[in-house]
């Protein structure tokens, strides 16, 4: 089974990890590990872990953490659900400031975008009313 997490949990995951290692509390951090899986997803976990416990499994997958290291964190992860038969797939590289990067630039391109569409409706009216002089010119 493969499970996707979007560059927002990701991204989410790795600013609770930061704060974890900061304040040395990775309750926080279980928390919103938890909430990047779907309901359906942590079912489908819980059926494949002997104890049937997604959130013990993140207790003890926390307390192997060694606590200073965001890369690591996503290792584990990756690692701990690959053994019960789960591939995990996430931006492992991307960093919130590289994701703030990319949001400004799509929202560059949509921008761009918008406006050659909005160009090209322009032009479309003005060949209509063109034809429409013409037609009425030849009556």
């Amino acid at each position: 089974m493969e499970i996707y997490l979007d560059k927002r949990a990701v991204k989410q995951i790795r600013v609770s990890a930061a704060d974890a290692i900061e304040e040395g509390d990775t309750e926080t951090l279980r928390e919103d590990l938890l909430e990047a899986f779907t309901e359906e997803q942590v079912e489908e976990i819980e059926r494949r872990l002997d104890n049937g416990d997604f959130f013990e499994f993140l207790t003890d997958m926390l307390d192997e953490w060694s606590g200073d290291d965001i890369d690591e964190l996503f290792e584990l992860l990756d690692t701990q659900l690959g053994d019960v038969g789960i591939d995990v797939k996430f931006d492992k590289k991307g960093s919130p400031e590289e994701d703030e990067d990319e949001k400004e630039e799509e929202d560059v391109d949509d921008d761009d975008f918008d406006e050659d569409e909005d160009l090209d409706d322009e032009d479309e009216e003005d060949d209509d009313e063109d034809e429409e002089s013409e037609e009425d010119d030849e009556d």
